[in-house]
């Protein structure tokens, strides 16, 4: 039997690591589980969360699985297929990659016999929607219009802004199962189920229509000066190793700078580092500042956006390049 492929995709901190989490938990037991998880940098702050699960993590650090689109994505699937031979793999693209180039390299002929993508679940932040789809089409696009499900998140903390988001997604892909209800609402199965319920009755929070599609979406997103950029042409990354010591207040004061003063525009940032009394993931969107005490160890932080100063972050959290 060959291994089923889920592929979990979203724009920047959308929420794909905390639902890996939940389908761990809920939709996949007992099962040989591989997950390649995707960062666009040159170090993964999601997987060191993950790999305390017991996952096999295989990372993808060389640049992003859709900018370099290669036969080196190709080879390491493969090598991994025939090496752990797993039940299932999940595949966690980075926040600016594209699904379509995803699942170009999921239908190679290396690929094809060993594998099959089973779902393609992209995650929309409906807060952000709207400013992603206006300023970032191009990469906001393609993962929604390839996607089979797709996962609203935030939606108990802004349900004023469900319906528009929906709207949004409807208009780019119509055949998609849209699921709106908080996600302590719904279980991890029918997430994954949720090209395979109709709606009449359907109790799970997904709208749209659920067939299985069997045809490749082929809609590109081109910029006004005619190209389809990839990534890592658009985007800055910056990684900082640290070895200073924060306490939460100085972490978060640091990062308000960082949002209020720093050149160019910060998307996201993530990272683990050394705390007062143990380590502190960070994770920051525009205007959302999250820290909480976390058990894996790091000294890490990873900036996304665009016209970043390197200098200027690295001094300001204490870190190297």
């Amino acid at each position: 039997m060959s291994t089923e492929i889920f592929v979990i995709s979203g724009f920047l901190g959308a929420g794909k690591t905390t639902l890996i989490q939940k389908l761990l938990k809920e939709a996949f037991h007992n099962e040989k589980i591989v997950l390649i998880e995707n960062d666009f940098g040159d170090i993964s702050v999601d997987a060191a969360l993950l790999k305390s699960g017991g996952i096999e993590v295989r990372e993808m650090n060389s640049g992003c699985i859709c900018c370099s689109l290669s036969g080196d994505f190709i080879k390491a699937l493969k090598e991994l297929l025939n090496r752990f031979q797993p039940d299932k793999i999940i595949i966690e693209p980075s926040g600016v990659g594209k699904l379509s180039d995803i699942m170009k390299a999921c239908s190679d002929p290396r690929i094809l016999p060993l594998a099959e993508v089973k779902a393609k679940i992209t995650i929309a932040d409906v807060k952000r929607c709207k400013m992603y789809l206006d300023n970032f089409g191009e990469f906001f696009e393609d993962q929604i219009k390839n996607a089979d499900t797709v996962l609203l998140s935030r939606t108990e903390e802004f349900p004023d802004k469900i319906n528009a988001a929906r709207e949004i997604i409807k208009e780019l892909n119509p055949h998609a199962a849209i699921f709106s209800k908080p996600w302590d609402q719904i279980n991890g199965a029918q997430i994954l189920q949720g090209n395979h319920v109709h709606t009449n009755g359907c109790t799970c929070g997904c709208h749209g229509a659920h067939g299985h599609l069997n045809h490749q979406h082929s809609h590109d997103h081109n910029c006004s000066c005619g190209h389809n950029h990839a990534a890592e042409d658009i985007f800055d990354t910056v990684t900082i190793r640290t070895n200073q010591v924060f306490s939460m207040e100085d972490l978060k004061a640091r990062v308000s700078t960082m949002e209020k003063d720093s050149k160019g525009t910060i998307l996201r940032a993530k990272g683990i580092v050394r705390g007062s009394g143990g380590y502190i993931n960070l994770q920051y969107l525009p205007g959302d500042i999250k820290m909480t005490e976390c058990a894996a160890k790091g000294d890490m932080l990873c900036i996304i956006g665009r016209d970043l100063n390197r200098q200027e972050l690295c001094t300001l959290f204490g870190g190297e390049q």
